[in-house]
This record gives C-alpha cells, structure tokens and sequence, in this order.
C-alpha cells in the first residue's frame, strides 16, 4: 500500500465509522507525500466549510491536523504535527460541530485556554498559548486523534437532544456498509497498521 496512492480519493468519514474512535500515532518522517496529504486535507476542509480537519477524519492513522480559522485559502493556514496540550486555564462553554457529524451542533465546556507544542510542516517546532476560538479549535481537533468526539463532551441532557440526529448516522452508516460502499472493521484496521509502518512509531 502507497500513501500517494489514497491521497486524491480522500475524503471525510462520517460518525460511525470506526477510524473516527481510533487513537492516532506520532508521524516519525514528513515527506513529499505527508506536504501533499496536508494539501489535500486543506482542500477537503474548505469544501466542506471547516476551519479545522484531523488525519483519522479522512480515514489516516496519524497525529496531525490542520487549522483556518477564517476557513478559506486566503487565510493563515495552520499545520500540527505530533501535537501536545499542556496548562489548559478557565472554562467557557461554546457550540461547536464537526465535519464528520454535519449540521449537528451542541454546546461544550472547554478550558479557555490552552498551551500547544507540536511540528509544522517544515519541522519547526510549535510552542504557543492558545487562546479563543483557536484554543477551541485545537482542542476539538486533538480530542480527534485521541479518537474523542466531541458529541462526548457535551453534558448528558444536551447529548440527549441529538441522539436522533446521531442514530440517523448510524442507519446510514450501516446501509452504507451492506452495501459495499464500506469496507469492514478488519479490512480498516489491517490498512491503518499498514500505514502506521510507514510514518508511525507504534
């Protein structure tokens, strides 16, 4: 298998599907092949009017995701890499929704801010207070590679008020599958490890 292969049928993998609660690994190399997933993934996140996309959300095994949050390519494009949160502060609870559950939305109780350490692209490394939406973003997005949603964070009442919305997943999900539009939980597992031997340190 060839990640260069995959990168052009990428595309973002709706709630059930198992990659979403798979912890991701750290990427030990950034090649030609990871700068062009990163692309690819911007490209995704602005056609689906996102600010922010994480690697296991495009069906990938790996510690990265990426921000804008003006959601556009003219914006600051944000790459993290093997990324770490540390000291988080406050507490504010906001809405937010995610790409991989559109159009549901539910409020959740974050710290309000929140340091990150992490690799750019480039290799630089990051080391930065976030604050505001950012600290937001990236938390939401870092819950993604520990394979949280953010569904998970919401308080018991407020989760009640989607489970409809999240069953209607599901029965997609599931109709998707018999099908043959998805393949099974073992034939994912068995890909994502082939692609973890690649970049990964596991």
């Amino acid at each position: 298998m060839k990640l260069e292969d995959e990168i052009e049928r990428l595309s973002v993998i709706n709630f059930p599907h198992p990659a979403l609660r798979r912890p991701s690994k750290p990427l030990v190399k950034v090649d030609r092949t990871i700068q062009r997933l990163v692309n690819r993934m911007f490209e995704l996140m602005y056609q689906h009017k996102g600010i922010g996309l994480a690697a296991n959300q495009v069906n990938l095994p790996f510690q990265l995701f990426v921000v804008n949050l003006e959601g556009e390519a003219n914006g600051q494009q944000r790459v993290f890499i093997n990324p770490v949160l540390e000291s988080p502060k406050g507490r504010k609870e906001a809405e937010e929704g995610c790409l991989s559950i559109p159009q549901v939305y539910g409020n959740v109780l974050r710290p309000e801010e929140v340091r990150i350490k992490a690799y750019e692209i480039d290799g630089t490394e990051i080391d930065e207070l976030a604050t505001g939406i950012l600290a937001r973003v990236v938390q939401h997005e870092f819950d993604h590679l520990q394979g949280v949603m953010f569904t998970e964070r919401m308080s018991e009442n407020a989760r009640k008020a989607i489970d409809h919305e999240l069953e209607a997943f599901e029965i997609e999900f599931n109709g998707l599958r018999r099908s043959g539009a998805i393949e099974s939980d073992s034939a994912i597992e068995a890909r994502l490890l082939e692609l973890e031997k690649l970049y990964c340190r596991t």
